[in-house]
This record gives structure tokens, C-alpha cells and sequence, in this order.
């Protein structure tokens, strides 16, 4: 059965709690970025995410620094040659819409038809900076999954995939086929966060009623040691820990963390339990 989750009741819930993020990041007079559509998109269902947070763990502040670390990843894959974004399991991300982006850049979101329809329906009036498309798929289905990819992917010679705020809510196993399925000459990097075990156990131990019904799972000891395995290799790490402290966002009670002697990369061999959290881009061989 599960346990009582608070306004959280699946992980689809939690793409109005990141919009809320931004909201409230947003409304600074010191934003990192500025998002005019977060408030609507988050609703009354992030609000009330925000309202159960346990403060200490979960205060916003590393979804606000992921989401500037990531758009700044983004405009430099750009910049680089992309010439299609694909984002999985996209949620109520607005970047088509509040980054500065070519006009005639293609950029496709994935996510459950509930999810799509719902941000169809509140951004019906609003228009893009790109040439935007949604599709409704459950990327969980392999099957779909590949007919998804296949369309998708149609004509792009140096694709980005981007999957923010995903990857920890899978299993290893589930993980493993993602980063096969991704596997193909179409896709040139691949952004994503990343977080240790520690981090992953310390954040459901402090919102275990929050994230009751959608805990994190996917955490391994060596996060970019896995994926280096199934193939993918980072040229990108910015740890989140230690931007959030350039960005003065960091809480007091966490500043020591963004100090520690991680490395900007990886744990040292033998630090399996130092916290480490990160966005990264990766890329084939």
C-alpha cells in the first residue's frame, strides 16, 4: 500500500512543484532566470508541495540552480550545432518559451497524455521562440518508446536529449534501457541531473511523507561510472552543491556541503557517501 504522500500522489505531480520553483525564483529581484508562466503552470498543486517541503532537505533551492545550470548547458549545445531538442518526460518546463532560442530550432516534449493535454490546455494562448511540438507517449513502453524516437528523431543529424528531474525516479534497470535506448547516431548529447546514494537517501529519509508514493530510486554510489559503462561519457559536470553557492541560493545549514573535497567531477574512490548532486552532459563513446 502506499504511504500517505502529502499533495504529491505520482511522480506527474511533481512537474507542478519544479513550475512553483520557478515562481518563486521568478518573482526575486535577484532571478537566475525569469519565467512569466511558472505560476500558472504550477497551480494550486505546486503550492501545496511547496507548503509540505521539510525546509532543510528540500528548499528549492537546488531546482532553481538546476534549472539555470541547465539552461545554460542548453544554450551552449546550441550553440555548439544542435539542431533538434528532444525533452523526455518534460512535464511543465517552459524553456521553448522564455529561453532565447533560433527560431527555426525544432523541439519536441514527451510526457503522459494526462500531463500533455493539461499544458496544452494552459499554454493554448501562449507562442514559442521555436518551432514546438508535444507528443503524448509512455515513455516507460519500450515499444512506444522507439516508435517515439523513430518520428522523432526523423532528419536531425545532432540531437539533444534532455532529461531533467527524471532519471532518479527510474530504477537501475530502467535506467539501463534508457541509455540504450538513446543509444543512436541521431543523438549527440544527452543532459540530465544527477545525484549520488547519499543524496538520494538523505532526500527520502527527509520527505518521506512528501515523496511516499514517488520515492527517488535511482542513485548509484559512482553516477557517472554507470553511464560511462553503458557507454556515455560526461563532458559536462557542474555540481549543484557548489553552484547554488555561486548563486548565493544555497541555505545556511547546507553551505559546508558545496566545500567538500568531491572534486568538480565525481567523489574521490573510497567517498561512496559524500552527498553529490550534478546536471550533466554526456555523450556517446
Amino acid at each position: 500500500m502506499a504511504q500517505s504522500a502529502g499533495p504529491i500522489s505520482n511522480v506527474s505531480d511533481t512537474a507542478h512543484w519544479v513550475a512553483a520553483h520557478r515562481a518563486i525564483e521568478s518573482a526575486r529581484t535577484d532571478a537566475l532566470f525569469h519565467d512569466t508562466l511558472a505560476e500558472r503552470l504550477a497551480g494550486e498543486t505546486g503550492k501545496a508541495i511547496v507548503a509540505n517541503e521539510t525546509r532543510t532537505a528540500m528548499a528549492g533551492w537546488n531546482l532553481v540552480t538546476r534549472t539555470k545550470v541547465i539552461d545554460d548547458l542548453i544554450i551552449q549545445t546550441l550553440a555548439e550545432g544542435c539542431d533538434l531538442v528532444v525533452n523526455l518526460a518534460a512535464g511543465l518546463d517552459a524553456r521553448p518559451y522564455r529561453l532565447d532560442l533560433p527560431a527555426d530550432l525544432r523541439w519536441i516534449e514527451a510526457d503522459l497524455p494526462d500531463l500533455i493535454a493539461e499544458k496544452n490546455d494552459l499554454l493554448k494562448d501562449e507562442s514559442p521562440g521555436c518551432v514546438l511540438s508535444r507528443v503524448a507517449v509512455d515513455l516507460a513502453d519500450p515499444a512506444a518508446r522507439k516508435q517515439f524516437l523513430d518520428k522523432a528523431l526523423d532528419g536531425a543529424k545532432k540531437a539533444l536529449v534532455l532529461t531533467e528531474g527524471l532519471v532518479f525516479y527510474l530504477s537501475e534497470d530502467e535506467v539501463s534501457g534508457l541509455a540504450a535506448a538513446l543509444a543512436r547516431p541521431e543523438i549527440n548529447w544527452w543532459i540530465m541531473d544527477l545525484n549520488n546514494k547519499a543524496v538520494v537517501n538523505r532526500i527520502n529519509r527527509a520527505n518521506e511523507k512528501l515523496l511516499g508514493n514517488s520515492p527517488w530510486k535511482f542513485g548509484p554510489a559512482d553516477p557517472l561510472r554507470f553511464f560511462a559503462d553503458a557507454g556515455w561519457n560526461a563532458d559536462k559536470v557542474v555540481g549543484l552543491f557548489r553552484a547554488a553557492a555561486r548563486f548565493r541560493r544555497l541555505p545556511v545549514l547546507l553551505w559546508s556541503l558545496a566545500f567538500l573535497p568531491a572534486g568538480s567531477r565525481m567523489p574521490p574512490i573510497g567517498a561512496a557517501q559524500m552527498p553529490w548532486s550534478a546536471a550533466v552532459r554526456l555523450t556517446r563513446g
